[in-house]
This record gives structure tokens, C-alpha cells and sequence, in this order.
């Protein structure tokens, strides 16, 4: 790598990620302590090897040039767009949904992918039409790409990707130059959208909506028990915690899936009130830094691609709290960095390499 790269390299950036996969790691290895399944399944070890790749991952494409992405951003959509139709066609199926590819030593969620394809996709578009009219032709050129992978990806069926894919785009058509009456017009469509499609949803996603919008008492055991449990593990951390490996919301599995979507709720528990703001406070740096690396850039490309690995971390790390606090809906978000996910965690990380090489070209200012 060369030096100009490690000169602006942002270490603070990487370093919160490396703490986060640690501490995540960590709570995978309690979360799944005890249960014969998940062990069997070698969570935890493919974690690690997801991890370790993750981070050459984050190295190779901070050496590469962003802009290169630009060369071969349609080449990755054809591929991906591929994928998730063979996806549809023989993907392997799991809880309901077929979502995954077997591709030998591992299972990838070719979905996960579509989230920092996307933002290379609609990064180039934006930037190419920067001087574009701001019309309604614009936005529809600038959402057709987006719509096909989303419908492909509805058809597993998987609403929590395809909403994120859908934030992205609206989230670089703001700050691309989204006028007020055309955000007034996605609103109110947004709101019919939502009413005409609860229909036509999957009978589980219905189910809960419906359960976070009218829960009912009675189904705690039922339906509401995941979000029961995750309340009560929360709410037993009180501020300090019960300590590493003590909860017993956490150990004895009240708490189901709790090394996945309800991990922080196993935090809340095990770290109390006081781990949970801390590793939150610590996303929120990384966040921070994707925004600030977004205004430091010397192009537009470069900048709308670090604003929107910004938004996808933003948008997990809100989904997956607010679920756990049951203020959302229950979905298949993770949170970023510490949820177990091999394809999930490489997302992510791919997003802070691409993130990295923004700022290890921009121009010579001072960041620290």
C-alpha cells in the first residue's frame, strides 16, 4: 500500500470498527454458550473467519481507488442482479424465506451485497447528473436500477433489504438536490404505498406490524414472546449489568435469536444501561466519521459514497435498538459490526474499506 494511503488512512475510523467486531464476538461467544445447536453450527468460528476476512477486505479496497468502482459498477450490478435471480429460482430456503446461496465452504446472502452495490450504482448516477434538471424524470432515471434489484429481492421474500436499498436511494436523492414538493409527492405515495401493499405481504410480515401496532397481551407466549423477552432482558441489565456471562434472560435462553437480531438486548442485560449507551456512543462515532470523510472529499462520487455507507449504518443501527426496545417492528436488521452474520459483517466492512479509500484521497487537510 502506498504511503500517500496510510498518511490519511483514518486509524480512529478502523479502530472503532475492530472494537465493535471484538465486543461483538465476545457476546456471540455468551450469547450462544450452553446451546448444542449453535455450537454444532460453529457460529462463533465462522464469525471470526468472516471477521478476519472482513478486515483484508477493508485493507485491499483502501488501496484501490474508489473511482475504479465507476469502470465496473455495471459489470457488479449485472452480476448481482444474476445472483438474486438464481437466488429466486434455487436460493436455499430458511424461516420462510429464500434468501441464501451455498456456494461450498460458505452461505452468502447475494441481498446484503445489493446494499454498497446500490451506493456505487446511484453514487455514479448522481454524480455524472449533478447539473441535471432536478425533475421528475431525473428522480424516475435515478430509481429504476434501485426498483429492479428491490423487486427481486421482495420476491425471497426479504421487506427489511429492500427497505434499506430503498433509504439509500431516497437518502442520495436528498442530498443530490431532492426539491421540497418532490419530497412532499414520496411522502403521501410512500403512505398509500404502504396501505395498498400490507395486503400483499407475507402472512409473518403482517403479523408483525400488526403485533407492534396492536399488541395483543395474551400472545406473549405467542407471537410477542421474542419482543417480551427482549424487553424483560433489557430491563434486567438495570444500569450496571448482571455481568459477562451472568444474565440469566440471556444463558438459560429465555432470550431467543439472541446472538442475532436481539444481541442488544443480551448487551443491555449482560453490560446494563451503561454498556448499551457506550456501544451505541461507539456507532455513533463511526457514523460520525463516514459523515465527516463524506464532507471531506474531493468529488462528489467519493463523497455520496461515504454519506451512504453512513446511512446504512445509521438505518441497522436504529432498526435493530428500535426493535429491541419495541418501538419498531420486528426485522432481520442486524447491528452493524456485532450481529452474527458472515455476509452481513463483509457488507459492512466492505463499506468501511470503500470509506477508507475516500479519505485516503482527499485532499491535504487536516483531520484528526
Amino acid at each position: 500500500m502506498r504511503t500517500a494511503v496510510w498518511r490519511y488512512f483514518d486509524f480512529w475510523l478502523l479502530g472503532a470498527v475492530a472494537v465493535l467486531i471484538t465486543f461483538g464476538l465476545a457476546m456471540i461467544s455468551s450469547a450462544i454458550a450452553g446451546n448444542p445447536e449453535l455450537i454444532e453450527l460453529d457460529v462463533l468460528g465462522r464469525q471470526i473467519t468472516f471477521a478476519a476476512i472482513g478486515f483484508v477486505v477493508i485493507l485491499v479496497s483502501a488501496s484501490f481507488d474508489y473511482r475504479l468502482w465507476i469502470s465496473i459498477s455495471r459489470v457488479l450490478y449485472a452480476f448481482l442482479f444474476i445472483l438474486l435471480l438464481f437466488v429466486v429460482v434455487a436460493g436455499e430456503s430458511s424461516f420462510g424465506a429464500q434468501r441464501w446461496l451455498n456456494i461450498g465452504l460458505v452461505v452468502l446472502q447475494p441481498s446484503e451485497l445489493a446494499k454498497i452495490t446500490m451506493i456505487i450504482i446511484l453514487a455514479d448516477f448522481f454524480a455524472r447528473n449533478r447539473d441535471a434538471a432536478k425533475d421528475l424524470k431525473w428522480i424516475f432515471r435515478s430509481a429504476i436500477s434501485t426498483v429492479a434489484l428491490v423487486a427481486l429481492i421482495l420476491a425471497q421474500p426479504n421487506l427489511s433489504t429492500s427497505i434499506v436499498l430503498m433509504t439509500v436511494w431516497f437518502s442520495l436523492l436528498w442530498v443530490s438536490g431532492l426539491e421540497v414538493k418532490h419530497l412532499l409527492m414520496f411522502i403521501f405515495g410512500a403512505l398509500f404505498i404502504a396501505v395498498v401493499s400490507f395486503p400483499l405481504l407475507e402472512d409473518y410480515q403482517r403479523q408483525r406490524i400488526i403485533n407492534f401496532v396492536a399488541p395483543d397481551p395474551e400472545a406473549a407466549l405467542d407471537a410477542n414472546y421474542n419482543v417480551t423477552q427482549a424487553l424483560i432482558t433489557i430491563g434486567s441489565g438495570g444500569v450496571l449489568g448482571q455481568g459477562y456471562g451472568q444474565s440469566t434472560q440471556v444463558q438459560l435462553r429465555f432470550l431467543k435469536v439472541r446472538h442475532n437480531d436481539f444481541i442488544f438486548s443480551a448487551i443491555a442485560a449482560e453490560f446494563g444501561l451503561v454498556g448499551a449507551v457506550a456501544v451505541l456512543g461507539v456507532l455513533f462515532f463511526i457514523i460520525w466519521r463516514c459523515v465527516r470523510i463524506a464532507q471531506l472529499s474531493q468529488d462528489t462520487f467519493g463523497s455520496l459514497i461515504a454519506y451512504g455507507v453512513a446511512v446504512i449504518i445509521a438505518l441497522h443501527t436504529i432498526v435493530n435498538v428500535g426493535m429491541n426496545i419495541q418501538v419498531l417492528p420486528v426485522t432481520g436488521l442486524p447491528l452493524p459490526f456485532i450481529s452474527a452474520g458472515g455476509s452481513s459483517l463483509l457488507t459492512f466492512m466492505f463499506g468501511i474499506g470503500l470509506v477508507e479509500s475516500v479519505v485516503a484521497r482527499h485532499r491535504a487537510l487536516n483531520f484528526s
